[in-house]
């Protein structure tokens, strides 16, 4: 096997005591959401308040912990909450909030129209996508309650989208209210939103006085969708926050799980965004012997030294193949104990 000690160490124990926000991705398949669990667990023992959030339609978390979780905040042990973001639910709550706020400025011949292109909304491709993407903020910009948030999710999915929304935002709102620009006040409003008007810099935050100059009905309609931009805008801040936050990719010395995992950090790091580490997981241990295994190392061992080629940069931790499937919170208890036994 390639020598640990030629690397730098992930040292789990720090990063879940120092970092507030902390995002575990990877390929499918490859243990994610069995190590966000682990870590989050790891980090209640240390004393800190956890919530562990998953935006996993297949409710992985859930079969993790062994139990029923769902969307709402629930107890999983001492200082660690959980919570399964229910993509459809966040769909129709979004919708809703759209229609509600549409509704006081669409005319009655309009909102037939209206009706229509929220029902096509439900189901376009990327629908789930803004609705979590928007849900994640929300849980971003409200963190009082809790120490550490540990985030289950794809960062090449998700995260790097919440980079651009402030300015998709703009692009978005002017598509939903063009059919409504019957007066100068809404023309305003969409002026407003405008990226490259109301904003100073693409990571600044739009400022009170952009409101100026709109009447009461303009100010109803802007004022809800400038406070979204704000939110993506702190979110975006935050992500970018070193000191703050930190990604830790999960990879199997596997060929597509590797290659997914440089261009996923190449495209953080192109975002800014700090990556803290990588767990390499199901590395086979020492002790599996046979021909069939010893063929698997010999090949394991190229796939390692391929991570070094690529990722050597990257703090790691290495964990191994286990002979049973880890579920329930005994069993992921005991693999967050071997975040402080590195190989």
């Amino acid at each position: 096997m390639p020598d640990p000690n030629r690397h730098t160490a992930l040292d789990i124990d720090t990063l879940l005591r120092r970092r507030r926000l902390l995002m575990v991705g990877g390929k499918g398949g490859v243990g994610k959401t069995t190590v966000a669990s682990a870590l989050a667990l790891r980090a209640a023992s240390l004393e800190r308040r956890v919530l562990l959030v998953s935006t996993d339609p297949a409710h992985s978390l859930a079969d993790a912990f062994d139990r029923e979780i769902g969307d709402r905040e629930t107890d999983l042990a001492a200082n660690l909450t959980g919570l399964e973001i229910d993509p459809d639910s966040e769909v129709d709550a979004h919708l809703e909030r759209v229609r509600a706020q549409m509704a006081r400025f669409a005319g009655a011949d309009q909102r037939p129209e209206l009706e229509r292109q929220l029902r096509l909304s439900r189901q376009s491709p990327g629908a789930q996508e803004a609705a979590l993407l928007e849900r994640t903020t929300t849980i971003i910009d409200q963190q009082d309650r809790f120490d550490l948030i540990v985030f289950d999710t794809a960062p090449t999915g998700h995260t790097l989208r919440l980079l651009s929304l402030p300015e998709l935002m703009a692009a978005w709102s002017e598509g939903l209210l063009k059919q409504n620009r019957r007066t100068e006040q809404l023309g305003k409003v969409l002026g407003h939103l405008t990226p490259g008007r109301d904003l100073e810099s693409p990571l600044g935050e739009p400022e009170d006085r952009e409101l100026e100059g709109l009447d009461q009905r303009a100010r109803a309609l802007a004022a809800p969708l400038l406070e979204r931009q704000r939110r993506f805008h702190r979110a975006r801040r935050r992500l970018q926050d070193a000191t703050d936050t930190g990604f830790v990719f999960v990879l199997t010395p596997e060929r597509l799980p590797i290659l997914e995992t440089e261009r996923a950090v190449a495209s953080l790091g192109e975002a800014r965004i700090p990556v803290a580490g990588m767990i390499i997981n199901r590395v086979l241990p020492d002790e599996a012997e046979g021909a069939f295994f010893r063929a698997r190392r010999e090949r394991e061992q190229r796939l390692m030294a391929d991570i070094d080629q690529r990722l050597g940069a990257l703090p790691r931790l290495t964990l191994p193949l286990l002979a049973d499937d880890i579920q329930g919170g005994d069993a992921l208890e005991a693999f967050a104990g071997r975040f402080s036994q590195p190989r």
